[in-house]
């Protein structure tokens, strides 16, 4: 099963493709996570992604999707399905993804949009924080490491906070999702392959919705 996550930024796309890859064992593909081990990956592509980011340049949505293409033809995850987590972005990026999955063979079975408010944003986006060893993801409030200081998955004790994790900072952010994501809502409905949740209940509650969701397609 091949499924994107849609929402906002904060809205929990990361931690709930977490939870799927856990106990579904799917594969998340978060651009930014592949465009950092394309980085220092050495291969052509890799050397692509490098040369445009040492320059300070935006990635193509070729070379974003040429990624993405590496991965699913690599076959790793196949069986269990992929999760789609920060791209696409913009109706372009959409119409590129719906022509590499056929292309490749595969299709997408569901967009999951995990609706929120912009108020309650605020208060998940700036109390964010997480492990600088390990990357996992904690809170200051919803989510505090069980032993205080110290990475429940790691045992390390450097956490970090995003430079950009502050009510100035979302609002940019925010404007770019409705400039440019929020058009992807209307895209997917269209198509008869949106499902939309409250993403403002606790982890365990979302997770639960997304479960009931999936078992709509599955």
């Amino acid at each position: 099963m091949n499924i994107i996550l849609l929402g906002p930024p904060g809205a929990g796309k990361g931690t709930q493709a977490g939870f799927l890859v856990a106990e579904r064992g799917m594969v998340q593909l978060s651009t930014g996570d592949m465009l950092r081990a394309a980085k220092t990956s050495g291969t052509e592509m890799g050397k692509k992604v490098a040369a445009v980011m040492d320059r300070g340049e935006l990635v193509t949505d070729e070379i974003v999707i040429g990624l993405i293409e590496e991965q699913l033809a690599g076959g790793e995850g196949s069986g269990s399905g992929f999760i789609f987590d920060g791209f696409p972005r913009t109706l372009a990026q959409a119409d590129a993804l719906a022509v590499l999955l056929e292309k490749v063979g595969q299709k997408l079975d569901t967009v999951i949009e995990m609706r929120v408010d912009d108020s309650a944003l605020v208060k998940r986006i700036t109390g964010r924080f997480t492990c600088g060893g390990c990357g996992t993801g904690y809170h200051e409030e919803f989510k505090k490491p069980v032993k205080d200081g110290v990475c429940d998955k790691c045992g390390g004790s450097d956490f970090k906070k995003r430079a950009d994790d502050n009510e100035e900072s979302l609002k940019t952010r925010l404007m770019a999702y409705y400039k440019e994501t929020s058009p992807l809502i209307g895209y997917y409905y269209a198509k008869d392959q949106l499902q939309s949740i409250d993403g403002l209940g606790t982890m365990e509650a979302v997770a639960s919705d997304i479960t009931k969701a999936l078992s709509k397609v599955s």
